[in-house]
């Protein structure tokens, strides 16, 4: 797959495990996506300093708008647990000859979590293609809780 954009496109096998184990968890997870009016089965897992893997998958309404994204998903159950701080994310998806990126809201999700080192990896089912980029290269200017614990005014 020819792409242009940030990051890198890197061979599945020549990830380290803990980065495979993380993309097939994620795989795993897409499995479960409740999406009977898109059809688009998004499957992410996170990974937190504590090397903790945890999944998600996409959770569709008929009417949208409360519906949620597998990586939100995916924080969500980690900050339940008591999990802060995210590491890296994988994101599953088929999207024909695209990889599939979290949406604005979802990175900045991730931001609140991982910052903006965080490591991301999308990638299809069953594709040896994996993107590898970080949160900084996908939302150069996120929003951050400094601004908010900063602000004087």
């Amino acid at each position: 797959m020819e792409y242009k954009g940030p990051g890198r496109v890197v061979d599945f096998g020549d990830l380290n495990p803990d980065e495979q184990f993380l993309i097939k968890e994620a795989v795993e997870a897409r499995k479960f996506a409740y999406c009977p009016y898109s059809k688009f089965a998004v499957g992410a897992a996170i990974r937190t300093a504590d090397n903790i893997v945890y999944r998600g998958c996409n959770v569709e309404s008929s009417v949208y708008t409360p519906s949620v994204c597998a990586e939100r998903t995916a924080v969500c159950k980690a900050v339940s647990e008591g999990q802060r701080k995210i590491i890296s994310v994988a994101v599953i998806a088929y999207q024909g000859d695209a990889f599939t990126s979290p949406c604005g809201v979802c990175r900045q999700v991730l931001s609140e979590f991982g910052g903006s080192k965080l490591q991301i990896y999308m990638t299809k089912p069953e594709s040896t293609d994996v993107l590898c980029v970080s949160l900084e290269e996908l939302l150069p200017l996120a929003f951050s809780h400094e601004y908010l614990l900063n602000n004087t005014q």
